[in-house]
């Protein structure tokens, strides 16, 4: 019998997925749960991780012409029975602040004062953006009106989990406000596009772009546009959404201008946003049994440096060694930015570094006073297998060193793909779609088939009924290709192309 490969996380992905994903978090030293119920604490690790992706995507999305703002964190409730289908798609997840200031009361604190309208913490800004969009655009001259703003949301979540659903999450929504429908609905599919190049070039996460049934839409939009991605579960994550949320939005709020014509018209708005649910996306797409796995472009440091002495006198050659080729490194531009390189200077052996590789760094390099003498590094590749560490001469390190990472970044983004391609499948049999998403091993009933690409008739009965039974959603009508018309995989009337269902996040 072969002998198991022993790896770092247990339990591996094949044994209990959810649980493997919690313990890279933990082992990745990411983030860890808050004493406040369904919220996150986000350690350094994994916030630089945000912080790279809120730089990329904010020169991509002022390239486009937006500029960036900031809005209240409380909205007052009437703002939002100005809009009854949007409420009503967030009012189980709304908190509701209705008191201020404390008092103490038998050495216990308890809420002062009433307040005369309760304020809600923004779920998501449309009605409070509005509000000021409405003060802000009178003529056909103040449009396009492009805003972004970077902040939190809470959403009071049942069922929570770290990055991928928490009560409260980091993300940025755009909102813009248009003088035609046909450009608004141009600009929701610009940042529909800008999301996919950023998720793909960055994260090396390959994604489908389509447009969501009725029953999947933005509450009060007439039209959501999504990428979707699969993990390593085989489950979709959607990773961004764009809307085109028409005149709903602009007769709610009474965002009106004078057109050229000297005529009052309402305006055309959109929004769009990612989140924090991109770091759970990053990690379910590349990571292993070993844990973490960074893409470079994206990654919290892109290589660490491991000085390595056992006697006194050899600690001043190897750290001065060390230092000057940080220095070195630090000074080579990566894809815009220097390098980041960290110095680990602990004396814990090889538990060091396999604290580097659960971390997802993509680049190891031991120093020793034998490798100084042969001006050379002994380095690590996470994307190799088995953590294999090669000697590299140090002239060579720094020639190479970006076009190493952007091998790795290609790697990482073949693999996912490869790995979708073969778990997504046309199905055109009722049975056979039913077996594709029952799990094969009732030992891991998180593992099933994948995509189905299957046809349906637009009925939202039966997507309904599909829903019920399988726990499967119809994750994007796709924008390009499977334009075929076919039966509906439940109810056998006409369908006009193939869809994609899946189970989601």
């Amino acid at each position: 019998m072969a002998k198991k490969e022993k790896s770092a996380i247990s339990p591996t992905r094949a044994e209990d997925y959810p649980e493997w994903y919690q313990q890279v978090i933990k082992a990745a030293d990411m983030a860890e749960v808050s004493p406040v119920r369904g919220c996150m604490v986000i350690k350094p690790w994994g916030y630089a991780l945000w912080e790279n992706m809120v730089r990329q995507l904010d020169i991509m999305f002022q390239e486009t012409g937006v500029r960036n703002a900031y809005f209240p964190l409380f909205i007052p409730l009437h703002f939002l029975q100005k809009e009854a289908d949007h409420v009503e798609g967030f009012a189980t997840e709304c908190a509701v602040v209705t008191h201020h200031r404390l008092k103490k009361e038998g050495g216990v604190l308890a809420p002062a004062g009433q307040l005369q309208e309760p304020l809600v913490v923004r779920p998501t800004s449309e009605t409070i953006i509005g509000d000021a969009f409405a003060r802000w655009i009178t003529s056909y001259r103040d449009l396009p009106l492009l805003i972004n703003q970077w902040a939190n949301v809470v959403r009071w979540e049942m069922r929570t989990r770290i990055f991928l659903r928490t009560s409260e999450f980091l993300w940025q929504e755009g909102h813009t406000a248009h003088a035609t429908a046909d450009e608004a609905m141009a600009r929701t599919r610009q940042m529909l596009d800008v999301y996919a190049a950023f998720v793909e070039a960055y994260l090396a996460i390959p994604v489908i772009k389509g447009v969501k049934t009725e029953s999947e839409r933005f509450p009060g939009a007439e039209e959501t546009f999504c990428i979707e991605a699969m993990m390593q579960d085989r489950k979709a994550l959607q990773a961004g959404t764009s809307h085109f949320l028409g005149q709903n939005f602009a007769k709610a709020a009474g965002i009106k201008y004078q057109s050229d014509q000297e005529t009052e018209e309402y305006v055309w708005t959109t929004s769009w946003g990612v989140s924090t649910r991109m770091i759970g996306g990053l990690i379910m797409t590349h990571s292993d049994d070993d844990g973490l796995v960074l893409p470079p472009k994206i990654a919290s440091a892109q290589v660490v440096l491991l000085p390595i002495f056992r006697k006194r006198e050899d600690e001043k050659t190897v750290m001065d060694y060390t230092r000057t080729l940080a220095r070195k490194l630090r000074a080579i531009y990566y894809h815009g930015q220097p390098l980041k390189v960290e110095i680990d200077t602990r004396t814990s052996g090889g538990a060091r570094g396999w604290n580097w590789i659960k971390k997802g760094i993509p680049l190891r390099a031991e120093i020793g006073p034998r490798d100084i003498a042969r001006d050379a590094l002994f380095v690590g590749r996470r994307d190799l297998p088995h953590q294999e560490k090669r000697p590299i001469p140090r002239e060579t390190f720094l020639a190479n060193v970006t076009t190493v990472l952007d091998e790795m970044q290609q790697t990482y983004f073949d693999r996912a793909k490869a790995f979708r391609k073969a778990h997504i499948h046309k199905i055109d049999d009722r049975r056979a779609f039913d077996a594709f998403f029952t799990p094969a091993d009732k030992d891991t009933p998180e593992i099933h088939g994948g995509f189905a690409r299957s046809h349906w008739c637009g009925d939202a009965d039966c997507e309904a009924r599909i829903k019920e039974t399988l726990k499967v959603t119809i994750r994007a009508i796709p924008l390009e290709g499977n334009k075929e018309e076919g039966s509906c995989i439940y109810c056998d009337k006409p369908g006009r192309q193939r869809v994609v269902f899946a189970k989601a996040y």
